[in-house]
């Protein structure tokens, strides 16, 4: 981002920021799209934009623990490790149950299921 201004890459930085935050909000309802990865690139991005919405979003108190704790290798609650399999299989299931007709969709689905499964189950338990 060279020959642009300061002000300029700060406000990038804060709508990227913004759109992944957003992206992940969504990941939280939706169990195929993943919420973490994209908590983490808008704190980036905000951290580079805005040390002030950075600062909120680390003290939110939905998610800012979750990304502090990640961030800081420090882990995740045992009561979010279980909040995030049950909302997770339970979202999948739903999802197989009510909207998936596609068998080869429906094991990609357990494969995805499984593999969050397993990252979620790795995190160091607070």
């Amino acid at each position: 981002m060279t020959g642009i201004s300061d002000k300029v890459k700060r406000i990038i930085f804060v709508i990227a920021g913004t759109l992944f935050l957003i992206i992940g909000l969504i990941g939280i309802i939706i169990p195929v799209l993943p919420t973490t990865p994209f908590l983490l690139l808008a704190a980036a991005c905000y951290i580079r934009g805005s040390k002030r919405i950075h600062n909120w979003m680390i003290n939110n108190s939905l998610f800012g623990d979750f990304v502090k704790n990640y961030l800081e290798r420090k882990g995740i609650t045992i009561r979010q490790k279980i909040t995030s399999l049950l909302f997770l299989w339970l979202t999948i299931t739903i999802s197989i149950y009510y909207l998936i007709d596609s068998f080869p969709i429906i094991i990609l689905l357990f494969v995805i299921a499984i593999a969050v499964s397993v990252h979620i189950l790795r995190i160091r338990t607070l």
